[in-house]
């Protein structure tokens, strides 16, 4: 994965085919980036997203030789992904965010049909696990994620890699917060980290499931 995205283009274009003359040496696959996405990943932060230009993505899939391609439709690093001011409320004070791009995605995929694309900041930020976490210390204010129907309609498009990393960290800390209340004495990581694995382990058997549509297809 290169992330150029923050560049300027003919800049990000240089930088990702770099990348992928290299790693093609060694049968290594490369995954770019165009378009901006909200939030900090690694080293790479932005405060504002640009939506990927779909008259763009011809142009730079065929200098770079990239492999696959992650766009920006909406989607936004981290657990708190939008303002509450970008969002509605439901009745009962849930955040629920702009919907995606998905004209952007059905014009990306006309341009390069059969093109693996790449969704990041994906995470859906699960309710319950937000209020587990709240309930038990945990300050996590106005947090929001992406809908889970409307990820599993762009897994059915030409997404075929979606980065969810958020919602795992916070099932994780929401099980390590729960146990450590209700067990303070506590202090062995065999008996905490557990349940946590567990919590994780059920998160992605519905993620492959009902999300993502990849169980099965190993």
């Amino acid at each position: 994965m290169i992330d150029g995205s923050h560049l300027p283009y003919e800049e990000n274009v240089a930088l990702t085919k770099k990348v992928v003359d290299y790693a093609h040496k060694y049968d290594v696959t490369v995954e770019g980036e165009l378009g901006v996405l909200a939030g900090i990943e690694d080293e790479v932060s932005a405060e504002k997203s640009h939506y990927t230009r779909p008259e763009e993505v011809e142009d730079f899939v065929k200098k770079t030789g990239v492999d696959s391609l992650a766009i920006s439709i909406g989607t936004s690093h981290g657990a708190m992904k939008f303002k509450p001011e970008q969002c509605t409320r439901t009745p009962d004070g849930v955040l629920i965010p702009p919907p995606l791009r998905f004209d952007i995605l059905e014009e990306i995929e006309k341009r390069i049909p059969g093109f693996p694309i790449v969704l990041h900041g994906s995470s859906s930020v699960p309710v319950e696990a937000v209020r587990i976490i709240n309930s038990h210390g945990g300050k996590l204010k106005d947090a929001v994620g992406i809908p889970e129907d409307q990820l599993r309609k762009a897994a059915s498009m030409s997404v075929c890699k979606i980065n969810i990393d958020s919602d795992g960290r916070l099932w994780f800390t929401a099980a390590i917060r729960e146990y450590f209340d209700q067990k303070p004495e506590e202090f062995d990581p065999r008996k905490y980290l557990g349940p946590a694995r567990a919590k994780l382990v059920e998160m992605y058997k519905h993620k492959n499931i009902h999300v993502l549509g990849s169980a099965g297809k190993a």
